[in-house]
């Protein structure tokens, strides 16, 4: 459970957004609400308030100590992707489901979780796609109670679904390989079928960040004895890519009102671990908080087995945060790639074409 100084920065950051949504609620019509969906890369905060083991929080000092001044539960050293597709759409902070208070879900919910799969086995304890329906499941019913059937289908309709989910499925690449084309078809099936769901419920507009490139992760580069990005993950990653690609496409066709945006996060992020100088970065391979080779050993804040660790003074010059986590600099750049890059970057729509088809 979240500690005290959690607790009171939560209710600060919940009374802010609130404050925002109030001020905006007479022009809500105009906007397109923000519902979000995955792993840590995305989760804002949803682990604090489960039982999934500390090695799935990040609900504690130095995490949020550039942005936020405090822990927020966010995977990082400020904000995640989805905080700057909020900035960007005009839109409050989308709080996580779980955290307490007064939500105003016509501005959209946060229901990503660290650690979460597509499929069901991955870390048990987190909050998988599945369970991740079963909340939005809740929030579509709480709408049509408050609002009526009419006017939250209307909501819906105008809402972009944002997905960050499969890297999790795939971080044991031996064990898979001798029937990885298998595998790989059950979770892109699995997010499919969440995909149809919600388009049942009125959903038409779906952004995408594709898998990471896994081998260029610190932990991965520590746990193969590498200096640099290990082929065999990142390929999985690839295969998985593009079975995604082909996946949203037959989508596209099947179902009415159907559109999308896939971020190419694998290759964007490969780009800033290997040439971190052309990006503004001083560091790609090693990250910023850690201990070991890379600092890819998950010790960050000393809470997870090991308390020994290294934090770098200035965050803006690493790629990496932790051993698996971008910094905030690194999101901000990703996030304006997946807002308005072009169609070989972000396509065949970019999720700022989503917003502005209301």
């Amino acid at each position: 459970m979240a500690d005290s100084s959690l607790s009171v920065g939560a209710l600060i950051l919940c009374m802010a957004s609130f404050l925002r949504s109030a001020t905006c609620n007479g022009d809500s019509q105009k906007h397109a609400p923000l519902f979000v969906f995955g792993d840590s890369l995305f989760d804002a905060g949803n682990n604090n308030y489960i039982k999934c083991g500390i090695g799935n929080q990040a609900n504690f000092w130095p995490y949020g100590e550039t942005f936020f001044k405090y822990p927020t539960g966010r995977f990082c050293d400020g904000r995640v992707l989805p905080d700057f597709i909020a900035e960007y759409a005009k839109l409050p902070l989308i709080p996580p489901f779980l955290q307490p208070g007064l939500h105003q879900f016509t501005y959209g919910a946060n229901f990503a979780s660290g650690g979460a799969g597509a499929l069901v086995e991955t870390h048990p304890g987190t909050i998988n796609l599945k369970m991740q329906l079963e909340n939005f499941k809740k929030v579509e019913k709480s709408l049509r109670q408050k609002l009526g059937s009419s006017e939250t289908t209307k909501i819906l309709s105008r809402a972009v679904y944002l997905f960050s989910i499969g890297g999790n499925d795939y971080h044991d690449v031996e064990t898979i390989r001798p029937y990885k084309e298998e595998y790989i078809a059950m979770v892109i099936g699995n997010i499919t079928m969440a995909l149809k769901e919600i388009h049942r419920k009125g959903g038409r507009k779906f952004g995408f960040q594709n898998v990471a490139p896994m081998g260029c992760i610190p932990a991965t580069m520590q746990r193969y004895n590498s200096s640099g990005c290990v082929k065999e993950p990142s390929a999985m990653g690839k295969l998985h890519n593009i079975g995604l690609s082909e996946a949203l496409r037959r989508l596209e066709n099947q179902l009415e009102g159907f559109k999308y945006s896939i971020f190419d996060y694998h290759t964007a992020l490969s780009e800033r671990t290997n040439y971190p100088s052309k990006y503004g970065f001083k560091e790609g391979k090693t990250a910023c908080c850690g201990s070991g080779p890379h600092r890819a050993v998950n010790s960050c804040g000393g809470k997870r087995g090991v308390k020994q660790y290294h934090l770098c003074s200035n965050t803006s010059e690493y790629v990496w945060f932790d051993f698996a986590h971008t910094s905030e600099t690194a999101n901000r750049q990703l996030a304006q790639l997946m807002w308005s890059g072009p169609p070989h970057v972000t396509g065949p729509y970019n999720i700022q074409a989503l917003f502005q088809m209301l």
